[in-house]
């Protein structure tokens, strides 16, 4: 008898809070979309309670996707719980995510709290969290590394008091796959309440066996499983959604299970968060890099050429990697161009379809044929810059190899242009000079600076992927051109006005 595997997501949550990995409203909100298609059941939206950003992502998130469950991470306390359920309480299906530690070394040093008052606090927010909504999942932190049986008492009382989904997280990806498989086995034959109630696991990479751990635990019992997209997240990263998806749908004669998953969106979505947080895929990452269809010898080649699954398990299709390469020119209109980006995913409304036509169109005057990577690098882009404060107006450069870069630069603000100039160690220092000079912004670095081709040909776009340290915290700059200088100011611009944007929120709550 086949099971069927829900998916929980929390690429938004947990794979965002990566350091660099950080999103605007815009970039979240497409991200969900894509999730929303890729049928996942539950799409961990944020941890309301964290900040203004984040109690207005999970409630705009919560707002507009209609076929997944949203959630919102929760402490186990009052507080966290009522603006969790705010902020998803207009869902179509909400859910409120609550947790607390339950490892002897979590209850000392981080909780300060005995076994007693954890089981106390988990009955006692349970049931609270269970009052406002009818579907609430309780994670017990670093369970893996908590006794047995004061587990099963927690996850009792979480049961008893309302709980329908118990989390079992290995939080600092301790286990092994055998021993994970042993301890879900214990828990669900010796919680005595367990009845239907979902058991779910959420693994951390640190010991890179989060997706053979999470296997193991469908094999033990578990019937939800945690992770993120490109297995994004804290420290080494969560358990790839796609590995584990596409594992299943490969091996159905092993695992016997099945989901809901459309595994033809896995591709775009990958494609979409990578370039959203500004990192290209290892080459070598299964499922989606570059390499995980590519055949270079010779003996595989010719297997591959005689029947595809001499060393194919899978096929570029079945995750969405079409072959289909036509391209779109200054002559395509805007049927085509609509007909286009509805086919890579994208539902957008008339002001966004006007926006990005523009822009295609302008591309088409510089680069003589634009596919498919062309068209979501616009769109991508885009979302990274809406509602910047300043904006590009011109620039000009020179250099050589006999004196200081030069830049003159004029950006605008609120209807009016401001303008500079300065030197730097060639025309991209310079450029970035000139934009400190223009901007009053808080105390910055330069933390990396990457650049690569979008497509191919000496016509192709280049973009530009910038990270900038501002107040302890990374933001990703991107920019989008033909002109690898325009690429780059770009990209150093939006990570500025991201910043920005940033501190003018702490000011407006008093967080500074």
């Amino acid at each position: 008898m086949e099971n069927t595997i829900r998916f929980f997501d929390t690429t938004l949550r947990d794979g965002e809070q990566s350091p660099g990995c950080s999103m605007n409203l815009s970039e979240k909100l497409e991200v969900a979309r894509h999730l929303e298609r890729l049928k996942v059941d539950v799409i961990e939206a944020g941890f309301a309670i964290s900040s203004p950003g984040d109690f207005e992502s999970v409630s705009r998130i919560a707002g507009e996707i209609k076929d997944c469950t949203v959630a919102s991470l929760a402490r186990t306390n009052e507080k966290d719980i009522d603006a969790a359920y705010d902020a998803i309480k207009h869902a179509v299906s909400p859910l409120i995510h609550t947790f607390i530690s339950t490892s002897p070394v979590h209850m000392y040093y981080k909780l300060k709290m005995t076994a007693d008052q954890v089981l106390e606090k988990t009955a006692a927010m349970v049931a609270y969290a269970a009052k406002k909504c009818p579907a609430i999942e309780f994670s017990a932190e670093d369970a893996t590394r908590s006794e047995p049986e004061f587990l099963v008492k927690v996850f009792e009382a979480a049961i008893a008091n309302g709980a329908t989904v118990i989390n079992v997280p290995d939080t600092v990806g301790y286990t092994t796959p055998e021993e994970y498989a042993a301890f879900i086995r214990y828990l669900k034959e010796n919680i005595k309440n367990i009845g239907n109630t979902v058991i779910s696991v959420h693994c951390h990479d640190d010991l890179g066996m989060a997706v053979a751990n999470s296997l193991a635990a469908i094999g033990a019992g578990a019937t939800q499983i945690e992770g993120t997209i490109n297995g994004l997240g804290e420290r080494a990263g969560n358990a790839a959604l796609e590995e584990v998806v596409m594992a299943l749908a490969t091996r159905k004669d092993y695992f016997k299970a099945s989901s809901r998953i459309d595994t033809t969106q896995i591709y775009r979505t990958s494609k979409l968060i990578y370039t959203i947080i500004g990192m290209p895929a290892p080459i070598n990452k299964s499922i989606v890099g570059a390499n995980a269809f590519a055949h270079e010898s010779g003996i595989h080649q010719h297997g591959v050429l005689a029947e595809r699954t001499t060393y194919e398990i899978m096929s570029p299709e079945s995750i969405g990697l079409s072959k289909n390469k036509l391209v779109l020119g200054k002559h395509s209109g805007r049927h085509a161009f609509i007909d286009r980006i509805t086919s890579l995913g994208y539902k957008l409304n008339d002001n966004d379809i006007n926006r990005y036509f523009d822009e295609f169109k302008k591309l088409c005057d510089k680069k003589k044929n634009v596919n498919d990577d062309d068209i979501a690098a616009i769109i991508t882009s885009e979302l990274s810059s809406q509602d910047s404060l300043y904006k590009l107006n011109r620039f000009d450069v020179f250099t050589s190899n006999a004196s200081r870069g030069t830049c003159v630069m004029s950006l605008e603000a609120d209807g009016k242009i401001l303008e500079d100039v300065a030197l730097g160690d060639g025309p991209i220092d310079a450029a970035f000079n000139v934009i400190d000079k223009l901007i009053d912004a808080p105390a910055h670095s330069l933390e990396g600076y990457a650049i690569h081709s979008v497509s191919e040909g000496k016509d192709a776009l280049g973009e530009v992927v910038v990270k900038i340290k501002a107040c302890d915290k990374i933001v990703t700059g991107r920019g989008l051109s033909t002109n690898i200088i325009e690429s780059s100011i770009l990209a150093y611009l939006n990570g500025v006005n991201k910043i920005l944007e940033r501190r003018d929120k702490s000011a407006e709550t008093g967080d500074v």
